[in-house]
């Protein structure tokens, strides 16, 4: 400050003298004595005024090498006031100078003040230039000429450590092509993309339209993944509103950006209004979409939370989670199996919840076609037996979680699940309770779905491995599948099957070979995809609808209902009781029986041949049997 302050004395004087000069042509001599007098009489005035007025308005604290309009408007309002304070002083004490002196001693303050504090930020960005050449300089593009990428340019300009050149900019704005902003010219739209990045070598894309939807942003995203660039975004609006847009709040781009869907909007309203002070039961709550279920549950302020796993570790996870982030909810955590009739009545009688979500099930599609009786065992009766508690002791909602496998389904996880949908449609016509089905499809990010295997894949270095190149399915994320049960529980009367609007479904090679991009690899030179084939009971595309006919549209535009399919439910619960006895006994006919009570479900050839291989093979080491339960009665 002090060492400001001498400078600022020093141009003070200067500006005085050199003002008369200028007037005079720049003829010192040609400058009446009488206007010098009348500057030297009053300088020391003009000196202490002058330092009282830049001390009041801040302009020896600023940190003038982040200095920006704001220090430039006080700089010339500090100017402005120390030339009238002059020009009233020299009025009063009858000092004579010509008229033209204030407005070029003004000129001369603002220009000498402002190169004095300005010229350091000026001698960091010249030494920061001379610095970035000492690495590699990484040529970055910026999509986007908003306030948002004005912030993004000025900070990838100005840090020293972050070695950016920020090479060229993009905006679909017309009127903005050709301008520059920050110094950095805009060189055209997004279909400018690959060209200019190609033109000006450009390695890093950062998108930074936090107003962008999902579709824009996908549309743009996709055009950027034809570059060789690494990809980043600005989030989202968020940051543009609590000014919080920096380098800093750049993330990669995920796969959920590329699908090109906005998130489904639920009414708050109406699930705060079933949720709210009420005890609600979440099975499978460890789970990846029973722990998301608990997360947004507990915003609604339940009475009581229930989580109900038979894997402890997963229940421990999400305990711990809750526990730290609500200290205050009423959360109760309890180990056990749905297939255990005594444990989940135990646990309706004892809590007496309201509402139930039931999310354990075994999904793992291989796996399942590897150990029927077991999908049966847990997914059909799992959800039979909860079911049946639920009726026993007064649940209001009964949501079940179930998937787009169960529609027209080629395995055996998908004719489980269809098994659900028909108990609790059956249970919904004789019972108080409401119950419901939801279904989905593929969840991004769950335990066991592609993307954590594709990430695991490349992390070994490959290859990544895709069953068939033209397998598509419907993707969500599992806020999205979250939401939409919990909107469910709000919008049925009982028996309905909801299903979201997924928008267009994605093949599985592509989500691969985006995702190899996204993680900095080029696919063909240090990453590849193995196609192995599809795997038993897999099918080459999902179906998340039964027809078409008799859908219905709810309040929210994408959640639909499906038509129930109608069934004989006498011959149906009859069934029900050899199924069990066939699962509890291992036996090898299970798919044929599930077949006879579901009759969209339709074995494949290719599994039924390798199934009696199997069992045969099995045979041949010995094969054990034993008596079954004695089968409950149903209904």
């Amino acid at each position: 400050m002090f060492c400001l302050c001498i400078v600022d004395i020093i141009t003070i004087v200067v500006n005085a003298y050199l003002s008369l000069i200028i007037r005079h042509e720049w003829h010192y001599s040609w400058v009446p004595y009488e206007y010098i007098s009348s500057i030297k009489i009053y300088m020391v005035v003009n000196i202490i005024t002058t330092i009282l007025i830049f001390m009041l308005l801040n302009l020896y604290r600023s940190v003038w090498s982040y200095a920006s309009i704001h220090e430039v408007v006080l700089v010339g309002a500090a100017c402005m006031l120390s030339t009238a304070f002059q020009a009233l002083g020299m009025l009063i004490l009858a000092l004579k100078v010509p008229r033209s002196y204030y407005a070029i001693y003004f000129f001369l303050m603002v220009m000498t003040t402002l190169a004095t504090r300005f010229s350091y930020r000026g001698w960091k960005a010249l030494k920061r230039g001379f610095s970035k050449q000492k690495g590699h300089i990484v040529n970055t593009m910026v999509i986007g000429a908003g306030e948002a990428g004005s912030v993004i340019i000025h900070e990838l300009k100005s840090s020293l450590q972050l070695k950016r050149n920020v090479a060229c900019i993009i905006d679909d704005n017309p009127s903005k092509k050709g301008k520059y902003l920050q110094g950095v010219r805009i060189v055209g739209d997004r279909n400018s993309i690959i060209s200019m990045a190609e033109k000006y070598q450009v390695e890093e894309i950062i998108l930074a339209i936090p107003s962008a939807n999902a579709k824009t942003t996908k549309d743009i995203l996709k055009i950027c993944n034809q570059t060789q660039c690494k990809l980043k975004v600005l989030p989202g609006m968020y940051q543009l509103i609590t000014e919080e847009v920096s380098v800093s709040k750049l993330r990669e781009v995920s796969i959920e950006d590329l699908l090109g869907r906005d998130s489904i909007n639920i009414d708050l309203d109406s699930v705060a209004g079933y949720v709210s002070d009420r005890t609600v039961l979440v099975t499978g709550g460890g789970g990846s979409i029973g722990s998301e279920l608990c997360r947004q549950i507990v915003n609604y302020n339940p009475k009581c939370l229930i989580i109900f796993d038979i894997y402890e570790n997963n229940a421990y996870d999400i305990q711990q989670e809750l526990k730290k982030k609500y200290p205050k909810l009423h959360l109760e955590v309890l180990i056990g199996s749905v297939r255990n009739t005594k444990r989940i009545e135990w646990v309706m009688e004892h809590y007496r919840p309201n509402v139930v979500y039931h999310a354990a099930a075994h999904k793992h599609v291989p796996l399942m076609e590897d150990s029927p009786n077991e999908a049966i065992k847990n997914n059909v009766f799992g959800t039979y037996k909860t079911a049946r508690a639920a009726d026993k002791f007064g649940v209001e909602k009964f949501v079940l979680i179930s998937t787009d496998k169960a529609v027209n389904p080629t395995n055996i996880m998908g004719a489980s699940k269809r098994l659900c949908e028909m108990i609790i449609q059956t249970y919904n016509r004789y019972s108080k309770t409401e119950y419901v089905a939801v279904r989905f499809g593929n969840v991004l990010g769950s335990n066991g779905s592609v993307i954590p295997l594709f990430r695991k894949q490349m992390e070994a270095g490959g290859p990544v491995t895709v069953t068939h190149p033209d397998i598509i399915r419907y993707f969500m994320t599992i806020p999205e599948a979250v939401s939409l049960v919990l909107q469910a529980g709000a919008y049925d009367n009982g028996g309905e099957i909801f299903v979201l609007d997924m928008g267009e479904p994605v093949k599985i090679a592509d989500l691969a070979k985006n995702l190899i991009r996204l993680s900095g690899y080029t696919l063909g030179v240090d990453m590849e995809i193995e196609y192995t084939g599809l795997r038993p009971g897999e099918k080459l595309y999902e179906e998340l609808l039964i027809s078409d006919e008799g859908l219905q549209k709810t309040k929210n535009d994408l959640i639909y209902i499906d038509e129930p399919i109608e069934f004989d439910e006498i011959h149906f619960l009859s069934e029900l009781g050899n199924l069990e006895k066939a699962a509890v006994n291992e036996s090898e006919n299970v798919k044929e029986i599930v077949a006879s009570i579901v009759s969209t479900y339709h074995i494949r050839p290719e599994d039924k041949k390798r199934d009696e291989e199997n069992y045969k093979a099995l045979n041949s080491l010995g094969k054990f049997s034993h008596e079954g339960p004695i089968v409950e009665e149903y209904l």
